[in-house]
């Protein structure tokens, strides 16, 4: 889909007539985005069932994708992680009592 298409399909708002597996389907494995990010976003974390990381849906749609027709579980926190690049560091630092 070209730039002026999103843009087209985008002011249509056709995700207001969607469901939202027929939003995640849509955009998960379309580039561009042609809606509301927050819809979008909101979409597929109620298809999934659990929080989505940002960085997932614009590091790991197939997965996502995958995930979304049952053949792949949900990913661990450290393949989550994983998605970061390499000069970003990411530190989880568990609590105590204190």
């Amino acid at each position: 889909m070209t730039r002026d298409e999103a843009l087209a399909l985008a002011a249509t708002k056709w995700w207001e007539r969607a469901t939202d597996r027929q939003i995640a389907e849509f955009q998960l494995t379309e580039p561009r985005l042609c809606m509301p990010f927050g819809l979008f976003h909101e979409a597929v974390e109620k298809c999934l069932g659990r929080g989505v990381q940002t960085i997932e849906l614009g590091m790991d749609r197939d997965n996502l994708v995958r995930e979304l027709l049952g053949e792949r579980k949900p990913p661990t926190l450290q393949e989550i992680i994983g998605l970061f690049p390499d000069h970003m560091n990411v530190m989880v630092i568990g609590g105590g009592d204190a």
